[in-house]
């Protein structure tokens, strides 16, 4: 399946499938394709939504997480979305958490990999080196476990970010406020359903972090999949879907029990 990209006034978006609403949130360097496989498996049951956050054109002054929620929490009221399963990878599962802390009467379930937060080392703070191709080639490789998950057009692509300087002010700005918002006191009051599917070879949110938001959010549970960096749903797609598939018919199933 090709993503279409769909535009209503400043929303750029995906909405593929119908039923309840999947809402996915990209990271920093990420795209809209980078849940690919999530789009194609689960659109057959599910309406998917991603909206294309303006990362790098945004208001500089607006670059950061409370920023980017404002932006989904438009975003959702615009599309007028609710019930939502809420999918963050990065810093879309930092804006996610934010979002359900804000808005809790809009998620049903939370499902983060690889998110920010607790702790993240962080590749949009150290991004000086400009015009360096093999730094950027060697810095989005370990993102991944396995370094041919980095294609020669993602590299391109972060590459032609980093070497533009209004890009480049806004993904140190929203980096460093990632850094500066940690969320260790604030996501003990997450109470819906939270699913964590983590790379067990993550370097960027190692996997204490994804036991640490295990032990802070109570209603939560931690799969591991081996050999995967920080993007699972990209390197592991079909292990990540199933994970995914068994814990939306399990809570759907609790919720009907209630």
């Amino acid at each position: 399946m090709n993503l279409q990209v769909r535009q209503e006034g400043e929303f750029k978006y995906i909405d593929e499938g119908e039923g309840e609403v999947l809402l996915l949130l990209h990271g920093l360097f990420g795209a809209l394709s980078n849940w690919q496989g999530v789009v194609n498996y689960f659109s057959k049951d599910y309406r998917v939504v991603i909206p294309l956050m303006p990362i790098y054109e945004m208001a500089l002054h607006k670059a950061g997480v409370p920023g980017l929620v404002s932006f989904v929490e438009d975003f959702v009221n615009f599309k007028k979305l609710a019930d939502l399963t809420l999918l963050g990878n990065s810093l879309g599962g930092h804006v996610g958490l934010v979002f359900t802390l804000n808005n809790p009467d809009k998620v049903k379930r939370l499902v983060l990999t690889g998110s920010s937060g607790l702790f993240e080392d962080s590749m949009g703070g150290s991004f000086p080196k400009r015009g360096n191709y093999g730094y950027v080639k060697e810095r989005v490789e370990y993102t991944f476990y396995e370094a041919q998950t980095a294609t020669k057009e993602l590299v391109d692509e972060v590459f032609n970010i980093t070497n533009s300087n209004s890009k480049c002010l806004r993904i140190i700005s929203i980096a460093k406020s990632a850094q500066r918002h940690n969320l260790a006191k604030d996501v003990t009051n997450i109470q819906v359903p939270t699913l964590l599917i983590w790379g067990l070879n993550d370097t960027i949110t190692p996997p204490l972090v994804a036991h640490e938001f295990n032990r802070l959010i109570r209603n939560s549970e931690l799969f591991f999949i081996d050999k995967c960096g920080h993007a699972p749903m990209m390197e592991h797609p079909e292990k990540f879907n199933s994970i995914l598939e068994k814990f939306l018919v399990k809570t759907k199933a609790a919720a009907k029990a209630t």
